[in-house]
């Protein structure tokens, strides 16, 4: 039976806190402290709201109160933050301390008995004001690992009364942070913006390293370029002197002929905006190779408040009658700075581009902005620019087209979405497919409708005019697989698939929707209705339709009458619950997927663990193991 838990603390009662208090360092305050990330830098789904204080890759380092106030909430999850403490001061703010091991004092306490009240490792309560009064430097929990963290770190962050995060360094600092580093810009990319512009005689998008000259950088060589033009640079913060880590770069400015033409600063994150980080760095980039660049110029779709000092959009038009100078300035926090110069060398689009390398493949295709771009190989030994014309075929009709640019090489077709969506192009006998189906505007709702499968799209779904694509092939195993638009192209909102299968599948509930990852595959799930499957995702790319039979493994580390503790693991689906229980008494087990380990926490540690373990574990397609053995 679960005891009464008593916490007569709890009751309204009157607080008084100092007013002149400042923000403590809440670990080791007082003592050199070092970060692994810093507030604002890009993730691979969101900004980062707060900062990373290591820990010399310990658990179990007392974390403090930075100030005093009272814990409005706190919860426990096998995901995101882990296990998270919030306390909110008396000026509006509320101090967040995330990743943590345990809990100390009366939150840990009434956590534990509420997991064992209702039933579930997994819990988040929001407490009364000053039900939970905290003074500053009280040791609130110890740090550690848990949820999303990739190793022990405490992530703490500071927000004000209206949910957005800001700078814990800008807002008192911490003298145990010492940082006298300036970002290191590692790369800087430049994108043609549109059909008629160049970057070195050539369309898309062409990354450029620096030569370091003290904290500075040049491209010694002048870029030749034409048109319209995007800057992109790949830049981190160092933190420390020999340190591995790095953080975000928040102020940067982009000047031409020492003219400002762009300026970002990220002062202070909302905290429901998370998704905006893709109108922040580029996408795709970081889909296809995992880096991470900053668009220096406002794109489509983004809204954010980063760029009220910007004067432009800062979108670049190459002078066409003189050599221009380039400046990339970044600052950090502690306001180090440091710069990248290059220069932009006028150069009129030309036709035969001599430096163009031997294509690989036949042909392919990919789309940047509101441009198609297919390239061709032209056949061995011909001259070039001979019989190069292109055939697009659209909806029965066929028209050409010259190669924008070409050599004996390659040959490559620009094509304006805008105005022509072709069914087919065609260049030395090779064929692409773009399939794009619709043009989808942003920031309206839109209905999708096909044989292959229906998609709603709410309101601002997209961050900017889609050219929609869908597919329909099998692979080597036969199984089904359907695209669904380009997985290089963000979503901002879920999107509602109703998607139709052609395979035959019996009635069971472990068929379900996976998105193809590679060679992985991630559960999706879906609601079965007649020939049809229903799910919502967030992501475009490939989805297949698997069966899952295999229940989940499970595997005793040790069990004994103090504690028992599992390895487990499934081989598709994924862990979706688990179950302990000893003599029918429900057990707290908590989860760590990262290394798929569960163990237990006995309510009354003075009441050791006697008779019936019994563990069940059920994975997302609803197959389940059980484990039983006796504990003398």
């Amino acid at each position: 039976m679960l005891p009464t838990l008593v916490l007569a603390q709890f009751s309204k009662q009157e607080v008084k806190f100092a007013k002149d208090e400042t923000y403590l360092y809440p670990v080791n305050p007082g003592k050199p402290g070092s970060l692994a990330g810093t507030m604002g830098e890009l993730r691979a789904t969101h900004f980062h709201s707060g900062l990373d204080i290591r820990t010399n890759n310990m658990i179990g380092m007392p974390v403090l109160a930075s100030k005093s106030g009272y814990i409005s909430r706190a919860a426990m999850s096998n995901s995101s933050y882990g296990n998270v403490i919030y306390i909110t001061h008396p000026d509006g703010n509320t101090t967040l301390y995330a990743h943590l091991d345990k809990f100390k004092g009366e939150l840990a306490q009434f956590m534990l008995h509420e997991q064992y009240a209702r039933k579930t490792g997994e819990i988040e309560i929001y407490f009364r004001e000053n039900q939970l009064k905290v003074n500053q430097g009280d040791t609130i929990a110890l740090s550690g690992n848990s949820g999303s963290s990739g190793g022990p770190h405490l992530h703490f962050e500071i927000r004000d009364a209206n949910n957005f995060a800001l700078n814990p360094l800008k807002v008192d600092g911490f003298k145990e942070i010492v940082d006298t580093y300036p970002p290191t810009p590692e790369k800087v990319a430049l994108l043609t913006l549109d059909a008629n512009s160049r970057i070195n005689d050539r369309f898309g998008r062409y990354e450029f390293y620096g030569n370091r000259i003290g904290n500075n950088y040049v491209i010694a060589s002048p870029i030749l370029a034409s048109g319209s033009i995007g800057v992109e640079v790949l830049a981190k913060d160092k933190l420390a002197y020999r340190s591995p880590f790095y953080g975000g770069v928040n102020h940067i400015e982009l000047w031409m002929d020492s003219v400002l033409v762009f300026h970002q600063a990220i002062e202070k994150l909302n905290i429901a905006e998370s998704r905006a980080i893709y109108t922040v760095m580029d996408f795709k980039t970081m889909r296809n190779r995992g880096t991470r660049f900053y668009k220096l110029y406002i794109d489509d779709g983004n809204e954010l408040k980063f760029y009220d000092a910007s004067p432009t959009s800062g979108k670049i038009k190459v002078n066409s009658n003189k050599m221009s100078v380039v400046q990339v300035k970044m600052k950090d926090s502690y306001g180090n700075t440091s710069m990248v110069t290059f220069q932009l060398k006028p150069n009129p689009v030309i036709a035969e581009v001599m430096s163009l390398e031997p294509l690989t493949t036949d042909i392919i295709s990919d789309i940047t902005e509101n441009i198609l771009m297919v390239t061709a190989r032209p056949p061995v030994g011909s001259a070039p620019g001979a019989s190069s014309k292109a055939k697009i075929y659209r909806k029965g009709s066929a028209s050409e087209i010259e190669p924008a640019y070409f050599n004996q090489n390659r040959s490559v077709y620009l094509i304006d979405l805008r105005k022509n969506i072709p069914d087919s192009v065609i260049a030395f006998g090779h064929a692409v497919l773009p399939k794009i189906k619709v043009t989808i505007p942003p920031g309206t709702e839109y209905k999708y409708y096909s044989d292959l499968m229906d998609i709603q799209f709410p309101k601002s779904a997209i961050y900017d005019t889609l050219y929609f694509n869908t597919d329909y092939t099998l692979d080597r195993n036969g199984n089904e697989v359907f695209t669904i638009g380009s997985r290089t192209v963000p979503l901002h909102k879920s999107i509602a698939v109703s998607m139709k299968y052609h395979n035959t599948y019996p009635a069971d509930n472990n068929i379900n929707v996976y998105r193809v990852n590679g060679n992985s595959y991630s559960f999706i799930g879906g609601e079965r209705i007649n020939d049809r499957f229903h799910f919502n995702t967030k992501e475009f790319g490939d989805f297949t339709i698997l069966k899952d039979s295999i229940p989940p493994a499970i595997k005793p580390v040790y069990v004994n009458n103090q504690t028992v503790r599992f390895k487990i693991k499934d081989n598709l689906s994924g862990i979706s619950s688990f179950q302990a229980t000893v003599n029918g008494e429900w057990l707290l087990m908590h989860y760590d997927s990262k290394i798929a380990t569960i163990w237990s926490e006995r309510f009354d540690k003075g009441i050791r663990l006697k008779g019936i373990l019994e563990l069940v574990v059920t994975d997302n397609a609803g197959n389940t193991s059980k484990y039983t053995q006796k504990i003398p």
